[in-house]
């Protein structure tokens, strides 16, 4: 059973979305943080997660915290899911190049633009153009970042765009993969958990077949 320590509407969504896409038994244990941008909240001494925040999950006796670890952790952990590359395979590389650059690089500029740091600040301006045109051109060449496969990278990607897609220039092609990833039945599934979740949630769920 893996346990999913979740806060609504918060980082966590996602990993509720990733849950259901594993296909694994989980269960949701509500839980407290302090949200910095109203400033509401208090953290939870329930919470397991180093800092109190979310997300966190644990999982065999394994503590793991923030969204691409625990993404990384369980499509490794779960490759029958299909959610990522295995160890050893020649697409491996670019799966976790998408991974870091959506902490190191797109998150960044994302949060500059909502903050509305980009004005008078070049170097933040040219970040935030180069991760634009990553974008475009990736989805230039197939439905998802990786091609024709969605992948783990699209969850973190395109649930970031989603939240915050005021945060970047119009596009069609952006605006027609936030609709793709929102369409999976899983993210359909997670949404709804997600608005139930101040209550604690066990799934029974099975591991999706090899």
């Amino acid at each position: 059973m893996i346990t999913l320590y979740h806060a609504p509407q918060s980082r966590s969504s996602r990993i509720i979305w990733l849950l259901e896409e594993v296909g694994a038994p989980y269960e949701i244990r509500p839980v407290s943080i302090f949200r910095p941008m109203t400033g509401e909240g208090v953290p939870d001494p329930a919470n397991p997660h180093p800092d109190k925040r979310v997300p966190a999950i644990e999982h065999d006796g394994a503590l793991v915290a923030e969204s691409v670890a625990i993404l990384q952790y369980l499509t490794d952990a779960f490759p029958q899911a299909g959610l990522g590359p295995r160890v050893g395979a020649p697409e491996r590389g670019a799966y976790l190049t998408w991974l870091a650059w959506y902490a190191a690089e797109m998150e960044p500029a994302m949060f500059a633009a909502m903050m509305g740091e980009l004005v008078g600040a070049p170097n933040k301006q040219r970040n935030y153009d180069a991760v634009v045109a990553r974008l475009e051109r990736a989805l230039a060449d197939g439905p998802y970042v990786m091609g024709y496969a969605f992948s783990g990278a699209d969850l973190l990607i395109g649930s970031a765009l989603a939240f915050a897609r005021h945060a970047f220039p119009e596009s069609a092609a952006i605006d027609a993969y936030i609709e793709r990833c929102r369409a999976r039945p899983a993210a359909e599934r997670a949404g709804k958990l997600d608005d139930a979740s101040g209550i604690q949630i066990v799934t029974t769920a099975e591991p999706v077949p090899a």
